[in-house]
């Protein structure tokens, strides 16, 4: 296995829990915590425990997704990238021609004045 192919499979799998752990989440207090606690017993450590729970899943799982993004771009690219910006660099630097010297003279500069008195 590459190391695109498991950056690529960690992510849709942290993606794929964060759409599910937001779409758990009711803005309106109901949801998930509403169905474990919201008449005001205690089941499953009350409403405030699921909420925080499900709040802090949501960070986590963002920051480890965005984290994930950034070390697959910086591995991938440090991978593969390299050697072809490398590649890319020299072929531009090679294709352009040299500057000429100021000592040389030109081509098609006249070696006698022209006379333009007629």
């Amino acid at each position: 296995m590459s190391t695109f192919t498991i950056f690529l499979v960690l992510i849709i799998i942290v993606s794929f829990l964060l759409v599910v752990v937001i779409m758990v989440q009711n803005p309106k207090g109901g949801g998930l915590s509403s169905s474990f606690g919201g008449g005001g017993s205690q089941q499953l450590g009350g409403v405030k425990k699921t909420t925080d729970f499900l709040d802090k899943s949501t960070w986590i799982l963002a920051t480890v997704l965005l984290a994930l993004i950034l070390v697959s771009n910086v591995a991938i690219d440090g991978a593969t990238g390299t050697t072809e910006s490398k590649a890319l660099d020299t072929d531009a630097a090679t294709s352009m021609p040299a500057p000429a010297s100021p000592s040389t003279p030109a081509v098609n500069t006249p070696t006698t004045p022209i006379d333009t008195t007629n």
